[in-house]
Parts: structure tokens; sequence; C-alpha cells
């Protein structure tokens, strides 16, 4: 018993670390609670992090992110102050994106510029509402100069 609950506090203190350096200092401890539970992959790594029924994210092997869930999303949005991590959309596009539709560029009000291509990102409305989290294809300062193309692939609707 006493081993497992090592083993537990040592993947919880590992999860934190990665969401530290991922999306900045504290939101490891503001993404996984001391509740969260851990689903390991066949070779006893990280596969997701979730609280009750909830995902909170998922740690990708390929690179050892996170991958965000709409509850992850979540605690990162009430954490990190404006523009932090945000891809802003007009109100035209709004309700596709929280069905979990594509986010186009043309559709981009604004972007945290220090936002590069393929960052786990929140997508909001003008009033900082949450509407969806997905991987930016485009780095902050061209996700609102540019009229034509991808700006985020939507993983996560919040209504999805």
């Amino acid at each position: 018993m006493e081993e497992e609950e090592r083993e537990r506090e040592l993947l919880l203190e590992k999860a934190r670390i990665i969401a530290d350096y991922q999306f900045g200092r504290g939101a490891g401890a503001v993404l996984f609670t001391d509740t969260v539970e851990f689903t390991l992959s066949r070779t006893r790594r990280i596969a997701q992090i979730k609280e009750g029924n909830e995902r909170i994210a998922t740690l990708r092997s390929i690179d050892g992110l996170f991958t965000l869930g709409i509850e992850g999303a979540e605690r990162l949005h009430q954490h990190l102050p404006y523009p932090r991590l945000r891809v802003v959309m007009n109100e035209e596009s709004s309700e596709f994106v929280r069905k979990g539709e594509t986010a186009f560029c043309k559709h981009v009000l604004d972007a945290d510029p220090a936002i590069r291509a393929y960052d786990e990102v929140l997508v909001v409305d003008e009033q900082d509402r949450l509407l969806a989290t997905g991987r930016a294809m485009l780095a902050g300062e061209e996700l609102h100069s540019f009229t034509h193309g991808v700006a985020v692939k939507v993983r996560h609707g919040i209504e999805k």
C-alpha cells in the first residue's frame, strides 16, 4: 500500500512539473489536485489524468506534453491571466467553435503573441468565455494577421 502511494505521489509530481513547463509556473497545481486519478499505459507511463469522470489531460507519448480536456481547459482559463494561451474568436464563429468545429484565421480577433505553432491553446470569445481547447496551427502573431487557413484545430468544444 505504501509503495502504491509513493508511486502515485511521483506521478503527480511529474505531471505537475510537465504542466508548469508547458503552461507556466503554477499550472500543475491548478490542473492536478491531490485527488486526480492516473491511467497508465502498458509501459507504466502516464496516459490520462482524470478527476471523477472528467478528463483533465492526456499525456502525448510523441512529445511528452499534455493535451487538455474541457475540464483542464476550464481550470487553466481561470488560472491564467488574459491573454495568456488564448486565441480570441469573433462572435460569428463562436457558436461553431463551441461545438468543436475548426477555428479559422479570418475569425481570429486576437491571440497571445507568445503562442507557438502546435501549442495547446484556449479558444475564447470576445468576452473571454471559454469556447474550446485545441492545437494552434500558427504562431500567435500569425494567428490574427493571416486571413486564410486553419488557426486552431479544435480538439474539444464546450458543447461537444
